[in-house]
């Protein structure tokens, strides 16, 4: 039986509107292995996003228990948050969030590069999974250069490159075209059987049915499907 990559126990988050505290998240419990594909479905205000932020290590829950990685990120403190994420996470963005000013090569190579290794170690280091991407001939192209679809490679080339314990994509295919989204989740389906882990959150069910297991957030409180769903 595969490990527990993450655990989450009762955890629980809310905000401060006016003198008031505002549940978000209620009692959470979840759960995923190594290796698994999982969607967290949810509509807009569902909490998906706070969700999303926690187990990524950008925000922290007011009660409850994380591990990720083996790493009690609940005892963690916030000032070792960021190496967590650099080290854990590999991070794929709606927007991409690409550095306009660098080129491709420059935006994928960047959390290596964070990590302390040398420009051409990390360039060599990263060509293989350029290459499974199929980038490897706009290297040396500025994000505006590129098609929505290929800004996705290259962000999930940038997420891939530093061997994260786990890929974590907020809404991947939310900026793109029908046919570049499909692509994008066909893509995600290969990073699957060569054995990475993938968390996806998403408003769209068609989006959550290629992952192998969607799990429901309505008001804060998570729900399992229970059926494993085809890919797309």
């Amino acid at each position: 039986m595969a490990e527990e990559l993450i655990r989450i126990v009762n955890m629980n988050k809310g905000y401060m509107l006016g003198e008031e505290k505002v549940p978000v998240l209620k009692n959470i419990c979840f759960s995923v292995k190594r290796g698994e594909y999982v969607a967290i479905l949810g509509p807009s205000g569902s909490g998906k996003t706070t969700l999303m932020n926690v187990i990524g290590c950008m925000d922290i829950m007011d009660s409850g228990e994380y591990y990720l990685d083996g790493v009690p990120i609940h005892e963690t403190a916030e000032e070792d948050m960021t190496e967590v994420r650099n080290r854990e996470i590999g991070f794929i963005f709606q927007n991409y969030q690409l550095i306009p000013t660098y080129n491709v090569l420059q935006n994928i190579i960047m959390p290596l590069v964070i990590r302390g290794m040398g420009h051409k170690e990390a360039e060599e280091k990263c060509m293989e999974t350029i290459r499974l991407l199929g980038i490897d001939h706009r290297l040396m192209h500025k994000p505006s250069e590129l098609s929505g679809g290929q800004k996705q490679r290259v962000s999930i080339a940038r997420a891939l490159v530093g061997q994260p314990a786990l890929l974590l994509a907020d809404e991947p295919t939310g900026a793109l075209d029908r046919a570049s989204g499909l692509e994008v989740l066909k893509l995600f389906e290969q990073l699957h059987e060569m054995g990475h882990t993938i968390v996806m959150i998403t408003h769209d069910l068609n989006v959550a049915k290629s992952a192998k297991r969607i799990v429901h957030i309505i008001d804060g409180v998570l729900s399992e499907d229970g059926e494993e769903k085809k890919a797309l």
